[in-house]
């Protein structure tokens, strides 16, 4: 069976999987992240609640009803994760939020927020992933690793694979890799540039003055790169046939964040004076980008949103993950397609671990650790069905390969926001009752 793989935002859909017996029993044309995905048996079948010191387990009927009845009784709950779901439960995430008054977020508040913050301000000049294959005769990665995150992408995309224009494959396409130390990307790059950390705002500016004709205002070296060297470099982008530049958090979490990729974009958009060059964030989880789409689309905002003004309210840096954990704002959280506990700083999961948190995840997680609630879910593109998209933000529909008979994120949060929405009714029900004229020793009126 020929499937999509639910582990990068590369979202290769060339795997062929073998099941038997119920189990998934060898997966080719994977990487070895994407296999262990496959392959993983860190699953549990039972939603578990925490009961002092241990575990106990309850149905999935409790289990639901009581997360419910967690979010729709706090103040300031969250929502987070849901780079690992589908496109589908994201959007039922979001009426929950609304339905509660909660803020929700995704892990883009953690990886490639800026890089959003960024194309808001200056616009995204993007394309597929089909169209670097089969055109890009320069690849640029700058502050990505991908051999290490996403192990196919050279393969696939840019250095390593043959296109409708670079039949040649690697023999057509001159590989560039901008980074503070030499990884393994760059080790193959046909050349390396190294940068020292934070310099990556300087070196764009310089760039951008080079090819506006200001290269000879520019100084000796700009954060360790010859100013020799940062001209040949601009000129081998501005003589390309067709550039394509990936840009990862080494630039979204190093000092200038977001300013690191507007002036990237800003570069790429001068570029484009002279030749056809695009830019790309390498995105991490598989549906990260669909968060993006999803909150976009029915919010206006990508992440850290807060709902409970009762309209869309969005302040990267208030309204973010880390932003309220760190301020001990929020008194319950939904944690869904994410591991927080593993990425977070010491202080939020310090917090996480003193209010009451639901895990709904289809693995065993870091955040397992400290869950009031576990709901073990299946896992789309394995078990279920859902939508993504891929890093170029092109939606791809991944398949179900086998049946072990848990629920999916939509029927859980489906069932949920059922729930939620039952006892508002059911609270006005009761006040409209308390309020009537009968109810307070009033005569009713003729």
């Amino acid at each position: 069976m020929i499937v999509v793989c639910p582990l990068c935002g590369c979202l290769c859909d060339d795997l062929v999987v073998t099941v038997e017996g119920g189990a998934v029993t060898s997966v080719d044309n994977a990487c070895s992240l994407g296999a262990a995905k496959f392959l993983s048996q860190s699953r549990h079948r039972k939603p578990l609640v925490r009961d002092g010191g241990s575990w106990r387990e309850v149905s999935y009927s409790e289990a639901i009803r009581s997360a419910g009845d967690i979010l729709a009784d706090a103040e300031r709950p969250l929502l987070f994760g849901w780079s690992g779901t589908s496109a589908e439960a994201q959007c039922i995430g979001i009426h929950i939020a609304e339905a509660i008054g909660g803020v929700i977020d995704n892990c883009s508040s953690i990886c490639h927020g800026p890089s959003l913050l960024g194309i808001q301000e200056v616009g995204h000049p993007g394309c597929t992933l089909g169209t670097v294959k089969n055109r890009a005769d320069l690849v640029i990665y700058w502050g990505s690793n991908p051999i290490e995150s996403h192990p196919r992408h050279l393969s696939r995309y840019t250095k390593f694979v043959n296109g409708k224009f670079r039949d040649e494959g690697h023999h057509d396409r001159t590989l560039i890799v901008v980074d503070i130390r030499k990884t393994d990307t760059a080790k193959i790059a046909d050349e390396f540039i190294q940068i020292k950390p934070g310099g990556d705002y300087a070196v764009f500016s310089a760039l951008l003055a080079i090819l506006r004709g200001h290269a000879d205002v520019l100084p000796a070296s700009v954060a360790g790169i010859p100013r020799e060297r940062l001209i040949w470099l601009a000129d081998l982008c501005r003589n390309a046939q067709f550039g394509s530049l990936f840009t990862g958090i080494g630039l979204t979490q190093s000092p200038g964040r977001y300013k690191n990729v507007r002036s990237a974009i800003q570069f790429i958009d001068e570029l484009n004076r002279y030749t056809k060059f695009t830019l790309t964030p390498m995105r991490g989880h598989w549906n990260v980008n669909g968060t993006n789409q999803t909150f976009s689309y029915l919010t206006g905002y990508p992440y850290g949103v807060d709902l409970s003004r009762g309209i869309p309210y969005y302040n990267p840096g208030e309204t973010t993950i880390v932003d309220l954990l760190g301020r001990g704002e929020v008194d319950a959280c939904l944690v869904i397609g994410a591991d927080p506990g593993a990425h977070l700083p010491r202080r939020c999961n310090e917090h996480l671990a003193r209010i009451p948190t639901i895990v709904i995840d289809p693995f065993v997680s870091l955040t397992s650790s400290f869950a009031t609630l576990q709901i073990p879910v299946a896992c789309v593109g394995i078990d279920c069905e859902g939508t993504g998209y891929r890093m170029d933000s092109v939606p791809i529909r991944l398949r179900k390969v086998l049946d072990l008979g848990l629920p999916n994120d939509e029927e859980v949060l489906s069932a949920m926001l059922e729930h939620i929405l039952e006892r508002e009714q059911g609270n006005s029900a009761t006040v409209k009752e308390r309020a009537s004229p009968t109810a307070i020793g009033v005569p009713a009126s003729r």
